[in-house]
């Protein structure tokens, strides 16, 4: 990987070095708001690849970030999804729960508090409540 990277940068420098030495006429460059001092043609054309490839990249790492933001948020909000089913499940359970008869209701077929009270009267008589079940 080393060696081909070597490769590279020396064929890009003997391209850059050939660009230069065939165009060696000097132009005048005009900024617009200003003008530049005239310069070698292979040098401004050398100057002009490199900036582009610099902002090139930059615009390759922001466009990949955006892109990579976009996918979080995406996979977040699937997740987030996820866990709105999972909650609304487990409120449907819940409230199954809620309003299925008492293990006293099914039984006896009163409400917990008359359970409760009926228990507690008997209790009061001085009887255990094994013995309540056995004397029924």
């Amino acid at each position: 990987m080393r060696f081909l990277l070597f490769v590279l940068l020396f064929l890009s420098f003997a391209y850059s070095l050939g660009l230069v030495l065939a165009n060696n006429t000097d132009v005048g460059v005009n900024l617009l708001f200003s003008q530049a001092p005239t310069m070698n043609l292979g040098l401004l054309l050398i100057l002009c690849l490199m900036l582009g490839i610099v902002i090139g990249i930059l615009l390759a790492l922001l466009i990949f970030r955006v892109l990579q933001n976009k996918w979080e948020i995406s996979r977040l909000q699937k997740a987030n999804a996820n866990l709105q089913e999972q909650i609304t499940q487990a409120n449907i359970v819940i409230d199954r729960q809620a309003n299925s008869p008492t293990v006293e209701e099914a039984v006896y077929g009163a409400t917990a508090v008359n359970v409760q009270d009926a228990t507690a009267d008997h209790l009061d008589e001085g009887t255990s409540l094994t013995k309540q079940k056995r004397d029924y």
